[in-house]
């Protein structure tokens, strides 16, 4: 019987791209919504804190394992940003839309080979809430910033991140080539490698 986890998340594109990755494993991921789990405040700072902080507080309201990510791009020219607030950069209700436009007016005028980035994800597992030992799993995907989105796949800043040895945007990657690559797709293959060995919840 397949082991139940849930995945801290209510971002439809991250439980579809796990969901991808887990395919033929014996994991069955149940989204956070399923169990009407509030959204956990990210108060950390940092992406490890901020993972821990979600995997706990969906522990916490399902009483099942679960696993969270925290992921987010960091600009070089920018100093790091937008880093831990990948997702609200434009603002509170920010749209990926606004996020990417503000990120190309902040490097309106950098020259392309200013224009290095990486998208890093911190994933994280906890058998229960108080688990002292969760499992950290880390992936990081290099590129750089276009200066116009291109692509319809993927989402986030996908379509304004350039990878080298595609030569294309991530969204315009397919989801098969996108997971072999990317930062969640690099954590998540760790996570499962080191769940083989992990002891089960109790």
């Amino acid at each position: 019987m397949p082991q139940r986890i849930v995945l801290a998340s209510n971002n439809a594109g991250k439980v579809r791209e796990i969901g991808q990755l887990l395919a033929g494993h014996e994991i069955e991921v149940l989204p956070q919504s399923s169990f009407d789990i509030p959204e956990a405040e990210e108060t950390g700072l940092t992406f490890v804190e901020n993972a821990i902080l979600k995997a706990r507080n969906a522990c916490a309201h399902s009483g099942l394992p679960a696993i969270a990510d925290d992921s987010g791009l960091e600009v070089d020219a920018l100093g790091g940003e937008p880093g831990i607030y990948s997702a609200r950069y434009a603002g509170p209700d920010a749209t990926d839309a606004d996020n990417n436009a503000l990120l190309m007016e902040r490097l309106a005028d950098v020259p392309d080979e200013q224009r290095t980035a990486r998208f890093q994800c911190l994933m994280v597992y906890l058998r229960h809430e108080k688990d002292p030992t969760p499992i950290l799993c880390q992936g990081t995907w290099e590129g750089r910033i276009l200066r116009a989105p291109q692509g319809e796949n993927g989402f986030g800043y996908d379509p304004v991140f350039f990878v080298p040895e595609k030569g294309c945007s991530a969204a315009e990657l397919p989801a098969e080539v996108k997971n072999a690559l990317s930062h969640r797709g690099q954590a998540l293959r760790c996570l499962v490698e080191r769940l083989a060995g992990y002891p089960p919840a109790p």
